[in-house]
């Protein structure tokens, strides 16, 4: 992705430009009368959580588009307005980590103090959660109101923010003090969990996105979409998977999912595969913040074989989803979902 070519410019490059000139223009917002204190704030807010990850899902967008057009040689105004899709995509995410981090009470994200720890901020990190969520609006109202495709458009995000927050909700509820029982703790819930909160937002969105840029209406495809969710799936199994085995210098945090009581992949095929004392043993440590505890799930998780669980599931899965994508009848749609599927295939990260 970061060595792609649009029409002979750096994509990733011409991405990064992208979102200083949308910060410029959210900074002098003449809805708001603005002091230095207050730029420098909203900067910093911007600067620390937004362009810091990856930029996959931003990036998608534009990839995504080009595909769709059969690699054409796309516009400077088509690159900018792919772009600035892309970025709200990425200050959604940026909304939902700052978010998330409190409630999850984290430490670390994309290998730096997650927002709310950061000496001055604390809980005015919930009201910087919110500023940039409405950031979206903002940058959607500047650049595509005059489009055929606006009103699509913000319904499309708002429908995923609905969904992304109801996934969060069922993560939430189902790991809360009051209803720690591991015996709720089945596929069928990892699956609505991760599809809602992972899978429309990080898959779907962007492809939706250049989908509605090159013309098409999202009803028309909901295979495409059918794909995208199971490919988030198997997308958030592997990050399951990592916080336990990947290492944290490369996957940027300390996986927390034994100590947080997570509905992880590990742990239901852990209870899915263990005899009695081996269940047992699960009850008894998982989720507990004791460095002991957690020794004693890994060891377990490790006695399971559950590397070579996941490996299995995750040549099963990358079977399955190819066999999906080369069914659909369009090759520039396949195109698209290719890339993506080749992004994301045995990464480490």
């Amino acid at each position: 992705m970061e060595n792609s070519n649009v029409g002979g410019v750096d994509l990733k490059r011409s991405f990064i430009g992208v979102y200083s000139s949308l910060k410029s223009e959210l900074l002098n917002d003449p809805s708001f009368e603005w002091t230095d204190a207050s730029v420098k704030w909203v900067e910093r807010v911007l600067d620390y959580n937004v362009p810091g990850g990856k930029l996959n899902r931003g990036l998608s967008v534009v990839d995504s588009y080009r595909l769709l057009e059969q690699g054409k040689v796309l516009s400077e105004t088509e690159i900018f307005l792919g772009s600035a899709l892309g970025w709200c995509i990425e200050w959604l995410q940026a909304y939902f980590l700052v978010l998330d981090d409190i409630m999850d009470n984290s430490h670390t994200r994309r290998g730096q103090l997650c927002w709310f720890r950061v000496p001055e901020v604390g809980l005015v990190a919930v009201n910087d959660g919110i500023l940039l969520r409405n950031h979206i609006s903002r940058i959607l109202k500047n650049h595509f109101r005059e489009k055929l495709y606006y009103l699509d458009l913000l319904d499309l995000f708002n429908e995923v923010e609905y969904q992304t927050a109801c996934g969060q909700m069922i993560d939430l509820i189902s790991t809360s003090e009051g209803a720690k029982d591991l015996a709720n703790f089945t596929e069928s819930l990892h699956r609505r969990i991760v599809q809602y909160k992972t899978a429309y937002y990080s898959f779907y969105l962007p492809v939706a996105c250049a989908l509605l840029m090159a013309g098409e209406k999202l009803e028309n495809h909901k295979s495409v979409k059918d794909v995208l969710i199971d490919m988030g799936i198997y997308f958030q199994v592997q990050d399951d998977y990592l916080d336990c085995f990947g290492e944290p210098e490369k996957i940027g945090k300390i996986g927390t999912d034994i100590e947080d009581f997570k509905c992880s992949w590990l742990v239901v095929k852990a209870l899915e595969l263990s005899n009695e004392e081996q269940k047992k043993k699960i009850y008894d440590h998982y989720g507990k913040d004791n460095p002991a505890d957690v020794a004693k799930i890994k060891s377990l998780y490790n006695d399971l074989n559950l590397p070579g669980v996941f490996a299995e599931y995750e040549s099963k899965s990358y079977e399955k989803l190819m066999k999906s994508i080369e069914s659909h009848p369009s090759k520039a749609v396949q195109a698209v979902l290719k890339s993506f599927l080749a992004k994301i295939y045995k990464r480490q990260k």
